[in-house]
Protein backbone atom coordinates (compact mmCIF):
# COMPACT_ATOMS: atom_id res chain seq x y z
CA UNK A 1 0.00 0.00 0.00
CA UNK A 2 1.54 3.52 -0.61
CA UNK A 3 2.09 6.00 1.80
CA UNK A 4 -0.54 8.66 1.49
CA UNK A 5 0.84 12.75 2.90
CA UNK A 6 0.40 13.42 6.61
CA UNK A 7 -2.01 15.79 5.48
CA UNK A 8 -4.43 13.16 4.58
CA UNK A 9 -4.17 10.91 7.27
CA UNK A 10 -6.89 11.27 10.52
CA UNK A 11 -5.57 9.53 13.74
CA UNK A 12 -8.32 8.38 15.69
CA UNK A 13 -8.27 9.35 19.34
CA UNK A 14 -6.17 7.17 21.29
CA UNK A 15 -8.08 4.74 23.71
CA UNK A 16 -6.94 3.26 27.16
CA UNK A 17 -5.88 -0.04 26.26
CA UNK A 18 -6.87 -2.87 23.73
CA UNK A 19 -9.37 -5.48 25.29
CA UNK A 20 -7.42 -8.69 26.65
CA UNK A 21 -8.60 -10.68 24.06
CA UNK A 22 -8.23 -8.48 21.11
CA UNK A 23 -6.58 -10.27 17.97
CA UNK A 24 -3.75 -8.58 16.66
CA UNK A 25 -4.44 -5.81 13.68
CA UNK A 26 -4.60 -6.66 10.36
CA UNK A 27 -6.97 -4.49 8.74
CA UNK A 28 -6.23 -2.91 5.68
CA UNK A 29 -5.55 1.14 5.13
CA UNK A 30 -7.85 3.07 3.10
CA UNK A 31 -6.58 6.33 2.74
CA UNK A 32 -8.67 9.40 3.17
CA UNK A 33 -8.02 12.70 0.91
CA UNK A 34 -8.88 15.98 2.11
CA UNK A 35 -9.69 18.40 -0.65
CA UNK A 36 -10.73 22.14 -0.25
CA UNK A 37 -14.16 23.45 -1.02
CA UNK A 38 -13.69 26.34 -4.22
CA UNK A 39 -15.06 29.33 -2.65
CA UNK A 40 -19.07 30.16 -4.59
CA UNK A 41 -19.36 32.72 -6.91
CA UNK A 42 -22.63 34.46 -7.89
CA UNK A 43 -23.84 34.71 -11.02
CA UNK A 44 -24.44 38.48 -10.94
CA UNK A 45 -20.61 38.90 -10.45
CA UNK A 46 -19.59 36.74 -13.18
CA UNK A 47 -22.04 38.29 -15.94
CA UNK A 48 -21.09 41.89 -14.97
CA UNK A 49 -19.73 43.47 -17.90
CA UNK A 50 -17.43 45.55 -15.61
CA UNK A 51 -15.41 42.67 -14.35
CA UNK A 52 -12.95 40.64 -16.20
CA UNK A 53 -10.28 38.06 -15.19
CA UNK A 54 -7.01 39.51 -13.48
CA UNK A 55 -3.61 39.34 -14.14
CA UNK A 56 -3.27 35.99 -11.83
CA UNK A 57 -5.13 33.27 -10.52
CA UNK A 58 -7.40 33.56 -7.92
CA UNK A 59 -7.22 37.12 -8.67
CA UNK A 60 -10.99 39.90 -10.53
CA UNK A 61 -10.04 42.83 -12.11
CA UNK A 62 -11.92 46.48 -11.23
CA UNK A 63 -13.60 47.00 -14.90
CA UNK A 64 -12.61 51.00 -14.07
CA UNK A 65 -9.15 50.91 -12.26
CA UNK A 66 -8.00 47.46 -13.92
CA UNK A 67 -6.53 47.24 -10.55
CA UNK A 68 -6.16 43.62 -9.47
CA UNK A 69 -8.79 42.79 -6.21
CA UNK A 70 -8.74 39.89 -4.38
CA UNK A 71 -11.76 37.27 -4.49
CA UNK A 72 -13.63 37.32 -1.04
CA UNK A 73 -13.07 34.86 1.85
CA UNK A 74 -13.67 31.49 2.11
CA UNK A 75 -14.28 30.06 5.62
CA UNK A 76 -14.10 26.43 3.62
CA UNK A 77 -10.72 27.34 2.16
CA UNK A 78 -8.78 28.90 5.15
CA UNK A 79 -9.73 25.39 7.03
CA UNK A 80 -8.40 23.65 4.25
CA UNK A 81 -4.71 25.50 4.80
CA UNK A 82 -2.42 23.70 6.93
CA UNK A 83 -1.57 24.99 10.47
CA UNK A 84 1.72 26.14 11.84
CA UNK A 85 3.68 23.91 14.20
CA UNK A 86 3.30 25.17 17.81
CA UNK A 87 5.43 23.79 20.59
CA UNK A 88 2.05 21.90 21.99
CA UNK A 89 2.64 19.50 18.74
CA UNK A 90 5.91 18.87 19.89
CA UNK A 91 5.33 17.83 23.78
CA UNK A 92 2.41 15.82 22.34
CA UNK A 93 5.13 14.10 19.87
CA UNK A 94 7.37 12.89 23.02
CA UNK A 95 4.34 11.79 25.00
CA UNK A 96 2.72 10.15 22.05
CA UNK A 97 -0.36 11.74 22.00
CA UNK A 98 -2.59 10.77 18.96
CA UNK A 99 -0.04 8.37 17.68
CA UNK A 100 -0.77 4.73 16.66
CA UNK A 101 2.31 2.44 17.86
CA UNK A 102 3.09 -1.19 16.62
CA UNK A 103 4.33 -3.66 18.96
CA UNK A 104 4.98 -7.30 18.36
CA UNK A 105 2.69 -9.63 20.60
CA UNK A 106 -0.93 -9.66 22.51
CA UNK A 107 -2.14 -6.91 24.82
CA UNK A 108 -0.33 -7.57 28.13
CA UNK A 109 3.47 -8.21 25.87
CA UNK A 110 6.51 -6.85 27.25
CA UNK A 111 6.77 -5.07 24.12
CA UNK A 112 3.28 -3.03 24.85
CA UNK A 113 5.24 -1.83 28.32
CA UNK A 114 8.07 -0.61 25.97
CA UNK A 115 5.87 1.07 23.78
CA UNK A 116 3.99 3.15 26.40
CA UNK A 117 7.47 3.66 28.43
CA UNK A 118 8.34 5.27 24.77
CA UNK A 119 5.25 7.06 24.16
CA UNK A 120 3.10 7.65 27.49
CA UNK A 121 0.13 8.60 25.68
CA UNK A 122 -0.23 6.50 22.52
CA UNK A 123 -2.84 4.22 21.33
CA UNK A 124 -1.02 0.74 21.22
CA UNK A 125 -1.62 -1.74 18.19
CA UNK A 126 -0.59 -5.16 18.64
CA UNK A 127 0.79 -6.93 15.77
CA UNK A 128 1.01 -10.80 15.13
CA UNK A 129 4.55 -11.09 13.84
CA UNK A 130 7.85 -8.37 14.05
CA UNK A 131 7.65 -8.16 10.43
CA UNK A 132 3.46 -6.93 10.43
CA UNK A 133 4.87 -3.64 12.75
CA UNK A 134 7.39 -2.98 10.33
CA UNK A 135 4.71 -2.91 7.44
CA UNK A 136 2.18 -1.11 9.86
CA UNK A 137 4.51 1.80 10.04
CA UNK A 138 5.20 1.27 6.31
CA UNK A 139 2.20 1.09 5.15
CA UNK A 140 0.53 4.44 7.66
CA UNK A 141 -1.69 1.77 9.77
CA UNK A 142 0.76 2.84 12.58
CA UNK A 143 2.57 5.89 13.51
CA UNK A 144 5.51 4.26 15.24
CA UNK A 145 6.82 1.03 15.96
CA UNK A 146 8.53 -0.11 18.99
CA UNK A 147 10.59 -3.36 19.10
CA UNK A 148 13.53 -5.58 20.85
CA UNK A 149 16.93 -5.52 19.49
CA UNK A 150 18.78 -6.94 22.01
CA UNK A 151 18.61 -8.80 26.11
CA UNK A 152 21.37 -8.45 28.54
CA UNK A 153 20.45 -12.16 29.21
CA UNK A 154 19.53 -13.37 25.83
CA UNK A 155 21.50 -11.26 23.69
CA UNK A 156 20.36 -10.02 20.26
CA UNK A 157 16.79 -10.63 18.43
CA UNK A 158 18.20 -11.46 15.21
CA UNK A 159 15.44 -11.39 13.51
CA UNK A 160 14.95 -7.59 13.83
CA UNK A 161 18.38 -6.82 12.78
CA UNK A 162 17.39 -8.34 9.42
CA UNK A 163 14.25 -6.82 9.19
CA UNK A 164 16.20 -2.96 9.83
CA UNK A 165 18.12 -4.13 6.44
CA UNK A 166 15.08 -5.06 4.61
CA UNK A 167 12.64 -2.53 5.34
CA UNK A 168 13.98 1.81 5.22
CA UNK A 169 12.29 2.50 8.17
CA UNK A 170 14.31 5.02 10.60
CA UNK A 171 15.43 4.62 14.43
CA UNK A 172 14.40 7.62 16.10
CA UNK A 173 14.79 6.52 19.79
CA UNK A 174 15.32 3.74 22.10
CA UNK A 175 14.00 2.66 25.29
CA UNK A 176 15.05 0.47 28.15
CA UNK A 177 12.74 -1.66 29.91
CA UNK A 178 13.87 -3.83 33.13
CA UNK A 179 12.06 -7.66 32.65
CA UNK A 180 10.49 -8.87 35.32
CA UNK A 181 9.39 -12.48 34.87
CA UNK A 182 6.48 -14.37 36.84
CA UNK A 183 5.18 -17.91 36.61
CA UNK A 184 1.30 -17.73 35.64
CA UNK A 185 -0.95 -20.25 36.00
CA UNK A 186 -4.88 -21.22 36.12
CA UNK A 187 -6.68 -20.67 39.73
CA UNK A 188 -6.04 -23.55 42.20
CA UNK A 189 -2.43 -25.13 40.19
CA UNK A 190 0.02 -25.57 42.07
CA UNK A 191 4.15 -25.06 41.47
CA UNK A 192 3.70 -29.01 42.45
CA UNK A 193 1.07 -29.68 39.48
CA UNK A 194 3.54 -28.11 36.60
CA UNK A 195 4.99 -30.31 33.87
CA UNK A 196 5.41 -27.49 31.01
CA UNK A 197 6.18 -24.28 30.83
CA UNK A 198 5.56 -21.77 28.11
CA UNK A 199 6.65 -18.91 26.75
CA UNK A 200 8.60 -17.05 24.19
CA UNK A 201 11.81 -18.79 23.40
CA UNK A 202 13.94 -15.55 24.82
CA UNK A 203 11.79 -15.42 27.87
CA UNK A 204 12.10 -19.08 28.40
CA UNK A 205 16.13 -18.60 28.02
CA UNK A 206 16.02 -16.02 30.71
CA UNK A 207 14.49 -18.58 32.96
CA UNK A 208 16.11 -21.87 32.55
CA UNK A 209 18.01 -22.12 35.79
CA UNK A 210 14.48 -21.06 37.67
CA UNK A 211 12.60 -23.46 35.66
CA UNK A 212 14.49 -26.62 36.32
CA UNK A 213 14.75 -25.82 39.90
CA UNK A 214 11.17 -26.11 40.35
CA UNK A 215 11.37 -29.12 38.81
CA UNK A 216 9.60 -27.68 35.32
CA UNK A 217 11.43 -30.14 32.55
CA UNK A 218 9.89 -29.30 30.06
CA UNK A 219 9.84 -25.88 27.40
CA UNK A 220 7.32 -25.10 24.79
CA UNK A 221 8.18 -22.15 22.66
CA UNK A 222 5.97 -19.97 21.65
CA UNK A 223 5.84 -16.31 20.14
CA UNK A 224 5.52 -14.07 22.53
CA UNK A 225 4.82 -14.34 26.61
CA UNK A 226 1.56 -12.36 26.72
CA UNK A 227 0.08 -15.07 24.13
CA UNK A 228 1.54 -18.25 26.42
CA UNK A 229 -0.51 -16.77 29.05
CA UNK A 230 -3.63 -15.88 26.68
CA UNK A 231 -3.55 -19.44 25.61
CA UNK A 232 -3.01 -21.27 28.98
CA UNK A 233 -6.10 -19.35 30.17
CA UNK A 234 -8.30 -20.18 27.11
CA UNK A 235 -7.46 -24.04 27.48
CA UNK A 236 -7.96 -23.87 30.86
CA UNK A 237 -4.31 -25.93 30.70
CA UNK A 238 -3.84 -27.28 34.32
CA UNK A 239 -0.59 -28.91 34.26
CA UNK A 240 1.07 -25.88 32.13
CA UNK A 241 2.40 -22.60 33.47
CA UNK A 242 2.79 -19.59 31.60
CA UNK A 243 6.01 -17.51 32.01
CA UNK A 244 5.44 -14.16 31.31
CA UNK A 245 4.39 -10.01 33.20
CA UNK A 246 1.95 -9.71 36.16
CA UNK A 247 -0.02 -7.43 33.66
CA UNK A 248 -0.67 -10.52 31.76
CA UNK A 249 -1.86 -12.51 34.93
CA UNK A 250 -4.25 -8.96 35.76
CA UNK A 251 -5.68 -9.30 31.77
CA UNK A 252 -6.23 -13.11 31.69
CA UNK A 253 -6.92 -14.29 35.25
CA UNK A 254 -4.41 -16.23 35.81
CA UNK A 255 -2.59 -16.66 39.25
CA UNK A 256 1.12 -15.48 39.95
CA UNK A 257 2.94 -18.45 41.36
CA UNK A 258 6.39 -16.86 41.32
CA UNK A 259 7.41 -13.76 41.00
CA UNK A 260 10.83 -12.53 39.57
CA UNK A 261 12.33 -16.14 38.29
CA UNK A 262 14.57 -14.79 35.69
CA UNK A 263 18.34 -16.32 36.45
CA UNK A 264 20.23 -12.38 36.76
CA UNK A 265 17.96 -9.71 38.54
CA UNK A 266 19.68 -7.12 36.21
CA UNK A 267 17.10 -8.42 33.07
CA UNK A 268 16.70 -5.40 30.41
CA UNK A 269 15.94 -5.56 26.71
CA UNK A 270 16.62 -2.49 24.92
CA UNK A 271 13.83 -1.66 22.50
CA UNK A 272 13.96 0.41 19.36
CA UNK A 273 11.10 3.41 18.31
CA UNK A 274 11.09 3.24 14.44
CA UNK A 275 9.19 5.78 12.02
CA UNK A 276 9.04 6.68 8.25
CA UNK A 277 11.55 9.79 8.88
CA UNK A 278 14.31 9.89 10.64
CA UNK A 279 14.97 12.97 13.09
CA UNK A 280 16.82 15.66 13.10
CA UNK A 281 20.10 14.61 14.87
CA UNK A 282 21.33 17.36 17.37
CA UNK A 283 24.55 17.69 19.53
CA UNK A 284 22.88 19.44 22.88
CA UNK A 285 22.12 15.91 24.36
CA UNK A 286 23.76 12.44 24.69
CA UNK A 287 23.00 10.71 21.14
CA UNK A 288 23.35 7.46 19.36
CA UNK A 289 23.85 6.10 15.83
CA UNK A 290 23.34 2.92 14.25
CA UNK A 291 24.84 1.81 10.88
CA UNK A 292 25.31 -0.76 9.03
CA UNK A 293 27.99 -1.76 6.65
CA UNK A 294 30.22 -4.81 4.23
CA UNK A 295 34.02 -4.39 3.84
CA UNK A 296 36.00 -6.90 1.39
CA UNK A 297 37.61 -9.66 1.99
CA UNK A 298 41.22 -9.62 3.16
CA UNK A 299 43.61 -9.46 6.41
CA UNK A 300 43.04 -7.08 8.74
CA UNK A 301 39.69 -5.25 6.95
CA UNK A 302 37.67 -5.30 9.85
CA UNK A 303 40.52 -3.50 11.81
CA UNK A 304 41.12 -0.76 9.48
CA UNK A 305 36.89 0.04 9.08
CA UNK A 306 36.81 0.57 13.28
CA UNK A 307 40.15 2.32 13.41
CA UNK A 308 38.31 5.41 11.72
CA UNK A 309 36.34 5.52 15.22
CA UNK A 310 39.11 4.85 17.24
CA UNK A 311 41.27 7.64 15.77
CA UNK A 312 38.11 10.08 16.30
CA UNK A 313 37.90 8.76 19.90
CA UNK A 314 34.28 7.80 18.85
CA UNK A 315 33.29 5.22 21.31
CA UNK A 316 31.58 1.83 19.93
CA UNK A 317 28.62 0.17 22.31
CA UNK A 318 27.60 -2.64 19.94
CA UNK A 319 29.15 -4.63 17.01
CA UNK A 320 27.15 -7.67 15.66
CA UNK A 321 27.90 -9.38 12.14
CA UNK A 322 25.21 -11.27 10.28
CA UNK A 323 25.82 -12.83 7.01
CA UNK A 324 25.10 -11.00 4.14
CA UNK A 325 21.64 -12.73 2.89
CA UNK A 326 21.66 -11.48 -0.86
CA UNK A 327 25.61 -12.42 -1.12
CA UNK A 328 25.96 -15.24 1.31
CA UNK A 329 29.19 -17.24 0.37
CA UNK A 330 31.92 -15.64 -1.73
CA UNK A 331 34.74 -17.44 -3.26
CA UNK A 332 38.34 -16.66 -2.88
CA UNK A 333 40.91 -18.09 -5.27
CA UNK A 334 44.28 -17.93 -4.46
CA UNK A 335 45.67 -20.44 -7.68
CA UNK A 336 44.55 -22.94 -5.19
CA UNK A 337 41.34 -24.96 -4.38
CA UNK A 338 38.84 -21.86 -4.63
CA UNK A 339 37.69 -21.49 -1.05
CA UNK A 340 33.71 -20.26 0.19
CA UNK A 341 33.94 -17.70 2.71
CA UNK A 342 30.70 -16.14 4.25
CA UNK A 343 30.34 -12.71 3.42
CA UNK A 344 28.95 -10.11 6.55
CA UNK A 345 27.25 -7.19 7.21
CA UNK A 346 28.19 -5.73 10.71
CA UNK A 347 26.22 -3.58 13.01
CA UNK A 348 27.56 -1.07 15.00
CA UNK A 349 25.84 1.36 16.90
CA UNK A 350 28.53 4.38 18.66
CA UNK A 351 28.01 7.36 20.66
CA UNK A 352 28.11 10.46 18.52
CA UNK A 353 25.44 12.79 16.47
CA UNK A 354 25.31 12.77 13.25
CA UNK A 355 25.35 16.38 13.46
CA UNK A 356 28.74 15.68 14.86
CA UNK A 357 31.16 16.66 12.25
CA UNK A 358 33.70 14.25 13.72
CA UNK A 359 30.72 11.61 13.28
CA UNK A 360 30.72 12.64 9.31
CA UNK A 361 33.93 12.56 8.89
CA UNK A 362 34.73 8.84 10.32
CA UNK A 363 31.78 7.72 8.18
CA UNK A 364 33.06 9.90 4.90
CA UNK A 365 36.27 8.01 5.85
CA UNK A 366 34.58 4.76 6.37
CA UNK A 367 32.85 4.41 2.97
CA UNK A 368 35.61 6.21 0.86
CA UNK A 369 38.40 3.63 1.92
CA UNK A 370 37.16 0.54 3.33
CA UNK A 371 33.02 -0.07 2.98
CA UNK A 372 31.16 -1.87 0.02
CA UNK A 373 28.05 -0.58 1.17
CA UNK A 374 27.05 1.68 4.24
CA UNK A 375 23.36 2.77 5.57
CA UNK A 376 22.85 4.64 8.60
CA UNK A 377 19.62 3.21 10.68
CA UNK A 378 19.11 6.02 12.14
CA UNK A 379 20.79 8.19 14.65
CA UNK A 380 18.85 8.92 17.81
CA UNK A 381 18.77 9.89 21.68
CA UNK A 382 20.21 7.56 24.03
CA UNK A 383 18.18 5.99 26.93
CA UNK A 384 19.46 7.77 29.82
CA UNK A 385 16.26 7.18 32.49
CA UNK A 386 15.89 4.06 34.96
CA UNK A 387 15.36 1.09 33.03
Amino acid sequence: MAASSSSSLRIPAPTRHPAAGARPLRLPFHSVSVRPRRSPVSASASASPQQAPGPGDGDRANGRTGVPVPLPFSRDAAIALPRPLTSADLMGEASGEGLKVAYQGCPGAYSEAAAKKAYPSCETVPCEYFETAFQAVENWVADRAVLPLENSLGGSIHRNYDLLLRHRLHIVGEVRLAVRHCLLANRGVKIENLRSAMSHPQALAQCEQTLTKLGIEHREAVDDTAGAAKHIAEQNLQDTAAVASSLAAQLYGLDILAENIQDDADNVTRFMMLAREPIIPRTDKPFKTSIVFSLEEGPGQLFKALAVFALRKINLTKMESRPHKKRPLRVADDNSTPLKHFDYLFYVDFEASMADPNAQNALSNLKQEFATFLRVLGSYPTDVTEA
